[in-house]
């Protein structure tokens, strides 16, 4: 009879461990389809677009932790700055086969696995900055071989030995565009020194047999690298965006791949030459905004392509000639909102103003003439058969300088 009992508890015990044992199994499930629920409905908010003939898959903004899954194999740039990324595990792309640029700068990340871009053989652009990344090796990179554009600046690199075989990449003559700008955060001796130009000897001082020095410091620093001080953005056109900065001089080191640049809203006084001598690629400049009052005649030098120029809301009196002379494809020049000429000419459209080249300068009227303007601008504007004539010649009192 004991036995029986027993026999009818341990069932009776079974059963209702199997109920237990389904109903976790099946809330388990149950979370994790809504975790991948979650992931899908903050994926889905991702746009894809097409831009000359090539796909886009924007990801920006969306507080994303992980890479987007479930999208097209045909990607060819995506976009996934400004998220919360902080790892990057292996084969964190293999999805994405066809991926010519990655952005994945301003996230959180702060560490890359070795294997993460494995499958990104047409990669071109790669852009890390604005991360917590402290070591990266050459490793993470071989996957990689037509990568031309690597951005690591902004990021507290630890450069001892585990930045080694890193730097000594950088340093390569042929990878020219890759790690500019990147600078050592750690240890303090080497704060500040750009991986582009530290000597690699001084990572493994130990190994070396080398004594780490210190390295002297600039003891004056004019200006500021323009990525120290500015964003810059690659898609969908390479942008320099050092807008309402505080700058008081343009930033130096514009990266060569910049096509547009926005410098408006700040306090810059004077462009003097050679300016913008490195952003030989610029088609856009905006300078906007400024307190600009005076160009240098070689401040545009280098600039052969620059379509579009903005100089408006400036205190600009005047252009000296030669200023604008190597500008041979602008097509948009804005120069509105300067004290453009004498006050005296205020108001009047450029043309009529050109037209008076052959009146006199207003500081050398007699006194009591003041109505020099109106006559200079009757004689201008006469009209014949609605075409638009230049100033009479017997007018003694138009007879005289030119103005410059």
């Amino acid at each position: 009879m004991r036995v029986i009992v027993a026999v009818f508890v341990l069932l009776a015990f079974s059963s209702v461990q199997s109920r237990r044992t389904g109903q976790r199994g099946r809330r388990g499930r149950a979370r994790g389809r809504d975790r991948m629920g979650a992931i899908k409905r903050f994926v889905s908010e991702c746009v894809e677009y097409m831009e000359s003939r090539e796909k886009y898959l924007d990801c920006q903004d969306l507080q994303l932790t992980i890479v987007p899954i479930g999208w097209s194999r045909d990607t060819f740039h995506l976009l996934l700055a400004r998220n919360r990324i902080q790892v990057l595990r292996d084969n964190a792309f293999v999805q994405f086969p066809h991926l010519r640029s990655l952005d994945l700068q301003q996230n959180e990340l702060t560490w890359i696995e070795k294997q993460a871009f494995a499958g990104l053989d047409q990669l071109t652009t790669l852009l890390l900055q604005r991360n917590g990344l402290h070591t990266l090796s050459e490793e993470v990179l071989l996957p990689m071989p037509h990568l031309r554009f690597l951005r690591l600046y902004d990021n507290p690199w630890h450069c001892n030995c585990s930045l080694d075989t890193l730097v000594r990449t950088l340093q390569v003559p042929s990878n020219r565009y890759l790690g500019n700008y990147a600078k050592c955060a750690e240890p303090p001796k080497l704060k500040g020194e750009k991986l582009k130009r530290i000597r690699p000897e001084l990572l493994c001082p130990h190994l070396e047999e080398n004594v780490l020095q210190e390295p002297q410091e600039d003891k004056v620093k004019i200006k500021l690298d323009a990525v120290d001080s500015c964003h810059t953005y690659m898609f969908p056109t390479p942008l320099l965006d050092c807008q309402n900065r505080g700058l008081r001089n343009v930033p130096a080191g514009i990266p060569p791949d910049i096509v547009k640049a926005d410098l408006s809203r700040n306090m810059i006084r004077h462009l003097r030459p050679n300016e913008f001598v490195t952003a030989k690629d610029l088609r856009s400049l905006n300078l906007s905004g400024n307190s600009l009052d005076g160009i240098d005649i070689a401040a545009f030098n280098g600039l052969l392509y620059l379509r579009e120029l903005d100089l408006s809301n400036n205190s600009l009196h005047h252009i000296q000639y030669g200023v604008l002379e190597d500008l041979y494809f602008i097509r948009r020049l804005v120069l509105g909102g300067n004290p453009w000429a004498p006050p005296e000419f205020a108001d009047w459209t450029v043309r009529d103003y050109v037209r008076t080249y052959n009146g006199k300068c207003p500081e050398d009227q007699m006194s009591g003439q003041d109505n020099f303007g109106e006559e200079v601008r009757s004689e201008t504007m006469e009209q014949d058969n609605g075409i638009l004539l230049g100033p009479r010649r017997g007018r003694k009192t138009l007879k005289g300088k030119r103005l410059s």
